[in-house]
């Protein structure tokens, strides 16, 4: 917590208003900032004027609390972010067509631009490919404003880290990456982020930081590839992947547990990969041959899904084609409502293609969010009973998976959460 007069007189500006800006947001006028939380969707704005969190990791007594200190101002009017202290941009960055978009970035790069005063600070948190805080956005904030980064402001670079649904590492204990583009700028920045978080790493440029986040999303990437090739073969070998994994996690040193599932989903490791291999293919002319094999691979497991499903009704006398599926989870991860990029709702779509009758339970998602094409029940034994398979692709915790186990007929369990037998076929 800040406690000292200058934070409490700060003022931030957190544009955008999403799993990554909002947490940030609310942390910030914990410790003491005022906050104008700057987002385009008026809906969005909205549902934060009225205390409604639509982030898991932001409760509604959280946001509450926020706005009762009279210090968190959710808006979609750019004016009320004038004379700022420090602007941190938490902007999507997805790709368009296999091209990294960065209109939002342009976009709040323009925005804030014309409100820099000198001495202020502007970070950048989203995803991107190495280059981008020092040739796109300091050319748009200094033709915006007419000052000079370095000289004038500063500017720097911080990687987002949320993990959506983790409990144990949250934004204030997650240590945060921080650069600059200047010693100076460094210095602002991880001044600034040193009252939000309990440790900060400072690294010696930005490109080095913009690498650092595409590392860490693409070590993740590439390792569910691996034991979700593993997975497809297995059977084969007549050995059990899940059971070779947890075994492989007791050695102490050299080995780090991925476990396999339908696909990779969320904001991060089916895009961020792909601005470093485009910038790379861009540059030097070449390509990340480890990043092209897993997005092969990943790519794919939605459709082995589908296979293996059909297979498993075959066995038992029964088509794809006018089949009831009850699917458990739509959202990418466990225990949270992000649908974005999901391989569950690819392997929904690819089941409804087939002919399939597909119904699914999704605890955490807004239903408003979701497809209007696909039903959406309650996890009961009357559904269970009445589906000749119940597919598992998104482990929450909130399902009732010694029902399924109990009532379902046929059960193909993606993530290995349900007990072995014959009516349960894990991935």
């Amino acid at each position: 917590m800040c406690n000292d007069r200058r934070c409490r007189q700060q003022k931030l500006v957190v544009v955008g208003q999403g799993y990554v800006g909002l947490p940030l947001a609310v942390r910030a006028v914990e410790s003491g900032f005022t906050v104008i939380g700057l987002d385009t969707d008026e809906l969005r704005v909205k549902h934060l004027e009225s205390g409604d969190s639509y982030v898991e990791d932001v409760s509604d007594a959280r946001l509450a609390a926020a706005l009762a200190t009279g210090r968190y101002h959710p808006t979609t009017d750019c004016d009320k972010t004038a004379d700022f202290d420090v602007c941190a941009i938490s902007v999507p960055t997805p790709l368009r067509e296999g091209v990294p978009d960065l209109r939002y970035v342009q976009r709040a790069g323009l925005t804030m631009a014309p409100h820099i005063t000198p001495g202020a600070t502007v970070v950048l948190e989203s995803t991107t490919y190495p280059g981008t805080t020092e040739c796109l956005l300091r050319r748009l904030l200094e033709d915006g404003s007419g000052l000079r980064a370095g000289s004038d402001f500063h500017l720097g670079y911080s990687p987002e880290r949320i993990d959506p649904g983790n409990t144990r590492w949250r934004l204030e204990n997650t240590p945060k990456v921080v650069a600059g583009i200047d010693a100076a700028s460094l210095r602002s920045i991880e001044r600034f982020y040193a009252h939000i978080v309990e440790r900060t790493v400072p690294v010696a440029s930005c490109r080095t930081a913009e690498l650092c986040k595409l590392l860490e999303n693409t070590f993740r990437h590439v390792n569910i590839a691996l034991v979700n090739e593993l997975a497809m073969v297995s059977r084969s070998l007549d050995a059990d992947i899940w059971e070779a994994i947890e075994a492989a996690a007791t050695k102490p040193f050299g080995f780090m547990p991925f476990r396999p599932g339908p696909g990779v989903g969320g904001h991060c490791l089916p895009i961020d990969p792909c601005y470093l291999s485009w910038q790379v293919k861009r540059l030097l002319r070449q390509d990340v041959r480890t990043i092209q094999l897993a997005n092969e691979i990943n790519g794919t497991m939605p459709e082995h899904v589908v296979t293996r499903i059909g297979r498993g009704l075959n066995a038992r006398g029964k088509p794809v084609n006018g089949s009831r599926v009850l699917q458990l989870g739509l959202a990418y991860k466990k225990n949270t409502g992000d649908i974005r990029e999901s391989p569950a709702l690819a392997l929904t779509r690819s089941l409804i293609g087939l002919g399939a009758r597909v119904v699914a339970v999704e605890p955490h998602t807004d239903p408003a969010l979701l497809p209007q094409d696909i039903t959406r029940v309650e996890l009961t034994e009357a559904e269970v009973r009445a589906a000749d398979v119940v597919v598992v692709a998104t482990d929450h915790d909130a399902f009732d998976y010694a029902l399924v186990e109990r009532a379902g007929a046929y059960v193909f369990d993606t993530r290995n959460r349900c007990r072995r037998g014959e009516r349960v076929e894990v991935l």
